[in-house]
């Protein structure tokens, strides 16, 4: 196993950031590690990185101990943390060298330029880090991650901040990293990582809610129904949000609302006559297939 995961565990104070979870990654998977903010995503990341200590359990990276040989866990890993830190007053070559001299690459020069192209910067390579945008910013930070041939590849947010056409690349990017690497990334694009991902897996205050793979994961959730009814206001929601059998509306990431209903329970003329007798005109009415958004909002509601 790449990463293998045993009763890994955080507490800051009387919170478990990260409370007790397994976890097995075969190499040459891209895994989706999904969650909102503050479920201990980065918190678990930074431990696999050894950048945090564990507070009980372990973990191996590629066979080594995070405890025991943590320095051996760091050469064999690339990270990119969520925040990503770099010296902005350097220009992008001369920042990826020094980060080749530090991991002792015997040919440094020659993969800085490799890792710049395979990256996109090279449109970029005669400016500071500082003077850059956030997507190139970011490329920075994953070229780094890559400059060393890692065999496994930890993503915070690596597509945070680019661009439509950035993120096509970077996703084609991380596809193809996925063929010879192991992979983990945290991402809050849901159709991102349905089309990435072999396996998806799911924290929510600390604990693991969910590991299935990518085909198998609206089964989480197939005894539910939902509807996409598209924008709505205020009034319009809380309205709606009393309809008989409604479990709940929730904001959906692509703009608009989906209600979800116990399974066989309503159908869209129920709803449409709901509305047409409360002088609610929807903007869209539209019955949808479990999608990786609706398991993971499924998962991490408020009360789940």
């Amino acid at each position: 196993m790449s990463i293998s995961i045993s009763s890994l565990s955080k507490q800051f104070g009387t919170q478990w950031a990260v409370d007790h979870i397994d976890l097995e990654v075969a190499q040459g998977e891209i895994i989706g590690f999904l969650g909102p903010n503050g479920a201990g995503k980065s918190t678990t990341m930074k431990m696999l990185t050894c950048f945090l200590e564990p507070t009980s359990g372990t973990a191996r990276v590629n066979g080594y101990d995070i405890k025991e040989n943590s320095l051996d866990v760091r050469r064999s890993v690339g990270y990119l943390p969520e925040h990503n830190p770099l010296y902005k007053e350097m220009y992008i070559r001369e920042y990826l060298q020094i980060a080749a001299k530090v991991h002792q690459l015997s040919q440094p020069k020659s993969r800085v330029e490799q890792i710049m192209e395979r990256t996109g910067l090279g449109p970029e390579q005669n400016k500071r880090i500082g003077q850059l945008s956030k997507g190139y910013r970011q490329r920075v930070g994953l070229a780094q991650a890559m400059l060393h041939d890692p065999q496994v590849l930890i993503l915070d947010e690596p597509t945070s901040g680019l661009d439509p056409n950035q993120l096509v690349e970077i996703r084609q990017l991380i596809k193809d990293i996925g063929k010879e690497k192991t992979v983990l990334f945290s991402s809050h694009i849901m159709q991102e990582v349905q089309a990435l991902c072999d396996r998806v897996v799911i924290i929510n205050k600390g604990k693991l809610v969910a590991d299935e793979s990518i085909d198998e994961l609206p089964n989480l959730v197939k005894e539910q129904d939902c509807y996409d009814l598209g924008s709505l206001t205020d009034g319009e929601l809380e309205i709606l949000s009393r309809m008989p059998n409604c479990d709940r509306i929730v904001s959906s990431s692509a703009g608009g609302h989906i209600a979800y209903f116990p399974k066989n329970q309503i159908d869209g003329k129920d709803i449409f006559k709901y509305c047409m007798s409360r002088n609610i005109v929807l903007e869209r009415l539209h019955k949808q297939e479990t999608s990786v958004e609706d398991v993971f909002q499924s998962l991490t509601q408020p009360g789940s």
